[in-house]
């Protein structure tokens, strides 16, 4: 399911959501949320579920699409390329090497969305790293910047 910002209802909405949010009682540091049908049913949302919702809703409100999508699905390799905002080529060498699993479908390489997820943090971890070295390296030459 993809959400587009550019629907001004959909980031009216998100704006109003939030904004309701934000003054909603708090239970255990969470805002307490409930959905009432229009029969009058109510329904408790779990603190998770209203952190996603509230999450969604910054996003789009902040004018940003908005993807949901299960851990388990299979991406192809330009799917995965258009996540980790490398090429598809770039992807290929990554599973030729090992660096992200895969399935073949067929002649298809497949790669699970939580994969590509993980290597993503991964490398983010690993930049977040580097960075960090390069500022010690810095401040242990004495360089100011």
């Amino acid at each position: 399911m993809t959400l587009d910002p550019d629907d001004g209802h959909l980031r009216e909405g998100a704006t109003a959501l939030l904004r309701r949010v934000r003054r909603l009682r708090k239970i255990d540091g969470a805002p307490a949320l409930r959905l009432v049908s229009a029969e009058g049913e109510e329904l408790a949302v779990p603190p998770a579920l209203l952190g996603l919702l509230v999450s969604v809703a910054e996003e789009l409100e902040r004018g940003n699409g908005v993807s949901v999508l299960p851990l388990h699905r299979q991406l192809t390799t330009t799917e995965a390329a258009q996540l980790l905002n490398v090429s598809r080529p770039h992807v290929i060498t990554l599973v030729e090497r090992g660096e992200l699993p895969f399935e073949k479908v067929g002649t298809h390489r497949r790669i699970r969305l939580a994969d590509v997820i993980a290597y993503r943090h991964a490398q983010d971890q690993r930049r977040r790293e580097a960075l960090h070295d390069m500022v010690r390296q810095g401040e242990d030459l004495g360089l100011e910047y």
